[in-house]
């Protein structure tokens, strides 16, 4: 696969990260014992695993076309496939996914846009860093950086982004914090400032909100005895095709992948809130849509279009016949919405 190497930033000290599954010693040194010996654990374990010569997607023929790359940021490697040509479309999954939950739309998209379709740090093929200070490099400002500096590294300073779940809220920091950079932004099935209203429907809903952010190692070991039941807990739909869930099993059944799943879920209540802090009152200046299913949990929860209509003056937004995963249950509408959006 291609590497692309760039210039370290304020989050590239190399005694801060994970590299191709290995903690840094330095790092370790200084970490929680409980939470060190789980990962000196994780570690061995994904040492042992050997992946394949093409990835997941690659064999299952989920992405024809696409060119498989690895690129390196100042605090990650990034997995990612690309096609196309056009205006610069990034596509951001969601949890416990990967980028192959782009699968069914993305072919598509690549015969108007140049598709970039990453696994976010943590998530998929692409490298678990460290935790970093009260999880700071599992944050959403970290990821958001990661699309940036890989964009920038493909020829790309300024690009369309569409996200769904977690790559929604890096999709959002990204049009909050980068104005300059985000062209037009999708996010879809997500509301902003999650933990602002938490009662008992949403707590019993969004239960691994509260479970993965428990201190390690403790939600890492209970899904570690069966990573396959947690990930089928999220993503048991028979819309899902068996090629893409297969990817998410492999790729989840590293303990590496779900200690950095539960550090994106501790970011996000820590650090995550602190950045919002920051931003709050900043508006999105770029188009925004805004996609959710009728049949989801935040559709119940919230009253979605009010939500987002404060977040900026340029907003679309509209409610889909589906659940919570519109890209794979919904394709074809889902497709068009994006692709009026985006050539509008």
């Amino acid at each position: 696969m291609m590497g692309v190497r760039i210039g370290r930033g304020s989050l590239g000290h190399a005694n801060n990260f994970q590299e191709g599954g290995h903690i840094c010693r330095s790092t370790m040194a200084n970490m929680n014992p409980h939470r060190r010996q789980f990962l000196k654990t994780a570690t061995v374990a994904a040492a042992v695993m050997s992946l394949p010569e093409k990835s997941g997607a690659e064999q299952s023929g989920l992405f024809p076309g696409f060119q498989t790359r690895r690129v390196a940021t100042s605090g990650a490697e990034i997995n990612l496939v690309t096609a196309g040509s056009g205006p610069p479309l990034l596509l951001l999954h969601g949890f416990p996914e990967s980028h192959v939950s782009w699968h069914k739309i993305a072919p598509r998209l690549a015969e108007r846009f140049t598709v970039v379709a990453p696994d976010l740090r943590g998530y998929g093929d692409s490298s678990k860093p460290a935790d970093g200070e009260n999880h700071v490099n599992y944050s959403k400002r970290a990821m958001v950086l990661d699309q940036i500096e890989m964009m920038r590294a493909m020829g790309f300073d300024r690009f369309a982004v569409a996200g769904h779940d977690r790559g929604g809220r890096v999709a959002w920091r990204l049009a909050v914090e980068h104005p300059d950079v985000a062209t037009q932004v999708a996010v879809l099935d997500i509301v902003p400032d999650h933990y602002s209203s938490v009662t008992r429907e949403f707590a019993t809903a969004y239960f691994h909100w509260f479970f993965l952010v428990q201190p390690a190692p403790f939600p890492e070991q209970l899904i570690a005895g069966n990573p396959e039941a947690f990930l089928r807990r999220f993503l048991s739909a028979s819309y899902i095709a068996p090629e893409a869930m297969a990817n998410y099993v492999r790729c989840f059944s590293d303990p590496l992948t779900i200690h950095a799943a539960c550090e994106d879920y501790r970011a996000g209540a820590t650090i995550d809130l602190v950045h919002s802090k920051e931003t709050r009152g900043r508006r999105v200046k770029c188009p925004l849509l805004v996609l959710w299913g009728e049949r989801s949990t935040i559709a119940r929860l919230y009253d979605v279009r009010k939500v987002w209509r404060e977040q900026g003056s340029d907003i679309r937004a509209k409610a889909m016949p589906a659940g919570h995963h519109l890209a794979e249950e919904l394709p074809e509408q889902t497709l068009a919405e994006l692709t009026a959006f985006l050539r509008s």
